[in-house]
């Protein structure tokens, strides 16, 4: 079950801690099927990445912050970047979430991408941006780029206990 625009409202005006803290208009954000998520900093690739089975030799990119030019904005070129979120998410054991790029970011020729938000989850979140437009687009700080949807999980366990609980 997805949960809706006026739960989610409790969720983050009555529950203590709040599902979510640091946006920047709930008014604006707060949406039927869920919240949309602003961009706080865009940051590039530097490094190569390594995965591998049980995460002993794990290690994530290095990423370099893009500065916002004088009028808040961001130019970007045909290519991959990570997103780093303003709004801070507190996921309970009963919800987990997905985020889905917005038709806005879509129209102009770029996604995101995103893992599953698991239930216990706590963070500033990152997405994946690439930008497919060969014109590349232009990102305002605070611009609203993704839409997290919450679902309600059944027979819940432990919740999330990974390397990026509590991030940023």
């Amino acid at each position: 079950m997805i949960i809706g625009g006026s739960e989610l409202r409790k969720l983050i005006t009555e529950r203590k801690p709040p599902l979510i803290s640091d946006w920047v208009d709930l008014d604006v954000q707060l949406q039927p099927a869920g919240f949309d998520l602003t961009v706080r900093e865009v940051r590039v690739f530097a490094s190569d990445g390594y995965l591998d089975f049980d995460n002993s030799k794990r290690r994530v990119a290095e990423t370099i912050p893009i500065p916002f030019d004088e009028s808040g904005r961001a130019r970007l070129g045909k290519g991959a970047y990570l997103l780093v979120f303003n709004e801070y998410v507190r996921l309970p054991l009963d919800v987990a979430a997905l985020a889905k790029p917005r038709s806005s970011l879509l129209r102009s020729g770029a996604t995101v991408e995103t893992a599953v938000w698991d239930p216990g989850y706590e963070g500033r979140g990152r997405a994946l941006l690439i930008v497919y437009n060969e014109h590349g687009i232009v990102l305002e700080r605070n611009a609203r780029v993704v839409q997290l949807v919450f679902f309600k999980v059944a027979g819940t366990g432990p919740g999330y206990a990974g390397a990026y609980k509590g991030e940023s």
